[in-house]
Parts: C-alpha cells; structure tokens; sequence
C-alpha cells in the first residue's frame, strides 16, 4: 500500500491557481518535452472539457507552453511563459474540442515538432492535485502517470526485446514495480513501458537503446530530473 506524502495531500509546489489545470497541465507538457528530447519550435495543442473552457482564466495555456520549454512546475517564470515563449520564437496555438467518451474531463492533445524536425503527438489529461495520466503518444494507447521513475521504450514488436530489458535493469539491480507493452498490431510499432523503484542511469538507458529493434528510449523522474 502506497504511503502518503504531503505531495498526495497538498499537492505539488507549483505557479498557478489550480493543480489541475496547471500543475497538471505543465507536468503533460513537460512529460512531451522529454520525450522529444530536442527544444520545441513549434507545438499545437487541443484542449477537451473543462481546459477548454477555462484554459485562459485558470493559467493553463501558460503551464501548457511552459511545460513544453521544460520548466518545472515551480519554475518563477510560468506566469511569463507565453511572452518568453515568442521571444524564443516558438509557435503555438490554442484549440478547443468536445470530450470524447472515454476522456478525463481535463484532457489536453498535443503535436510538436522539435529543432531538428522530429514529431511528437500526445495526450495526457490532469487527474487532480497535480497527478496526471498519458494516454496516447503518436496513436498508440498507453497509460503511465509518471509518479514513478518510469522508462519509455520505442521499439518494434519483436520476439526478446522485453528480456533484454528486465536482464539489463536486473543487471543493475533495478526492481521494476510494473511493465506492459502497447501497440497497434502483433509485429507493429510499440512502445513498452516500465515503472522501476529506483533511477535508471544514462549509462544503462544507452545499453538497453542498442538492441536492434528499439529506436529510442526515454526517462520521465520528476524527482531525478526537474527541468
């Protein structure tokens, strides 16, 4: 059983008049930034149910656009986002459009594209006090909050990927507290997906990238990585 902090209770340190719609907000943002791995030139985001019809008024399209330039939630210029973000000559938007059924009533999607012309699209949607859920990372359904050191592996589905995996962070004495793979199809492109009990180096991260089958892997900590 999971014990309780004061972050569970209170909520994270953060800019802003909600923890949903903006610490929340950011930590999506911020969690699409480190996928992307690159500075973000230009990023449009489409918000669903209560962010639509609040995003201004509450903060969220600053936390939004902060998150995606890597701030933390606690970051002083969060209020100043928007404004640093054109100085950076960043292009983003704003779009709203209705829930769809299965969609947290705070739910934001997003496409951005980074420096070098890589893409990423992503929905994640803020499930209270700060905590959020991804949902969705370029078509494919998953579902990791983040609250955990969590591995992104971006591979294709093969046959040995997921052992060399767990035989390397068993290796190095990592417990995975939970794995499971997401795809389209048998054989397709996937990502598998593990939250481990403690931080995973950049050393073992470059030697669990090297199996022929995985195109990149990446680290969301909160705890380990700030911004």
């Amino acid at each position: 059983m999971k014990k309780l902090s004061a972050f569970d209770i209170i909520g994270p340190v953060m800019a802003g008049p909600s923890s949903s719609h903006t610490a929340g907000a950011l930590r999506i943002a911020l969690i699409a930034c480190r996928i992307l791995k690159e500075p973000v030139i230009q990023v449009d985001f489409l918000l669903h149910g209560s962010f639509s019809d609040t995003y201004q008024g509450h903060g969220t399209d600053r936390a939004l656009v902060a998150g995606i330039m890597g701030y933390p939630t606690d970051h002083q210029d969060i209020p100043r986002a928007l404004t640093i973000a054109s100085e950076k000559k960043i292009v983003y938007s704003f779009e709203t459009a209705p829930l769809t059924p299965s969609m947290h009533p705070n739910t934001v999607s997003m496409t951005a594209q980074g420096a070098s012309g890589r893409r990423l699209s992503l929905e994640g949607a803020s499930i209270g006090g700060g905590e959020v859920i991804i949902t969705r990372i370029n078509g494919i359904e998953v579902s990791f909050t983040g609250e955990y050191p969590t591995l992104i592996v971006q591979q294709l589905d093969r046959p040995g990927v997921a052992a060399h995996i767990t035989s390397l962070l068993a290796g190095s004495s990592i417990n995975i507290g939970t794995i499971r793979m997401y795809r389209h199809e048998k054989g397709d492109a996937a990502y598998t997906i593990l939250e481990t009990d403690e931080p995973v180096s950049t050393e073992l991260i470059a030697s669990i990238a090297s199996h022929a089958a995985i195109s990149d892997v990446f680290l969301i900590s909160f705890e380990t990585n700030s911004g």
